[in-house]
């Protein structure tokens, strides 16, 4: 169901159409499906369409009476109105700065119910040792707060487009230095990268050239929300590497960012963890 609704969510989707998808009463569907995830239904909704709304705000720059229309709102006002309720922004001050603290805080319930019922269970055959190429990358490094990260993201967007990097020609890397469970947040590293074999200009965004190396690595797919990647990383390490008989080689684990959301639903997105091996 909780797929059905990423995958409609531009939709009507009215109480009636999903209790009938999932084969209850409206009436025990709606108590159930609250029981189930700690929120209503229709609450459920408008958070799956405010996510969506949210990131393509911060991070593609569509026009807001698109976005709205695309949220379900008749008017771009009515948008703007459950918008500033939902995260104390109106849609255009969310995009020149948004308040990630508000956006999170407003997430908390809706991330916690996702990850435990979408949760995937990772074995050794989803794991594949794979000889990755040698990636020359343009990179801009985000140091610090891990949740001041979105404003970072937004400028290496930003610095993309500026050069004609689109991820549909330049493949999308991060790099994770740092591990933050283990890290104090003013210490927190992770390299946001573009695959480019053109030297990078001298800028103010502090996007510089770098080297992802070629060599060994067993390759993990994440199927779903990327927003943390604990879960498939610690797999790797505490799991599948003890069992393995394999050697990490001195370079930090990585991934590739082969489908997006907003770009697609969030059930639909893909990224590729590389776990580096001598």
């Amino acid at each position: 169901m909780l797929e059905r609704i990423d995958r409609h969510a531009d939709q009507v989707l009215s109480l009636e159409t999903l209790s009938s998808v999932a084969a209850f009463s409206k009436f025990h569907f709606h108590r159930q499906f609250t029981a189930v995830m700690g929120l209503p239904l229709h609450r459920y909704i408008q958070l799956v369409r405010m996510k969506r709304a949210s990131w393509r705000l911060a991070f593609r720059g569509q026009a807001v009476v698109d976005i709205a229309m695309d949220a379900g709102y008749e008017t771009p006002d009515a948008f703007a109105r459950a918008f500033r309720q939902q995260f104390g922004q109106t849609p255009t001050g969310f995009r020149k700065d948004p308040d990630w603290d508000s956006w999170l805080e407003a997430f908390t319930t809706y991330n916690h119910a996702r990850a435990e019922l979408m949760k995937t269970s990772y074995t050794a055959d989803d794991v594949t040792i794979v000889q990755a190429p040698e990636t020359p990358v343009a990179v801009m490094t985000h140091r610090g707060d891990p949740a001041r990260l979105g404003q970072t993201i937004q400028r290496f967007i930003a610095w993309r487009k500026s050069t004609g990097l689109h991820p549909r020609s330049s493949a999308t890397f991060n790099v994770f230095h740092t591990d933050p469970r283990s890290t104090a947040p003013e210490e927190f590293r992770l390299d946001l990268c573009a695959a480019t074999d053109r030297a990078v200009a001298p800028n103010d965004a502090g996007v510089e050239n770098g080297l992802i190396p070629g060599g060994r690595c067993a390759r993990l797919r994440v199927t779903g929300s990327s927003d943390d990647l604990e879960a498939p990383a610690l797999y790797l390490y505490r799991h599948w590497l003890p069992a393995s008989g394999e050697e990490t080689r001195d370079f930090p684990i990585y991934c590739e960012r082969v489908r997006f959301f907003p770009d697609v639903p969030e059930h639909e997105a893909i990224t590729d963890l590389y776990l580096p091996l001598r």
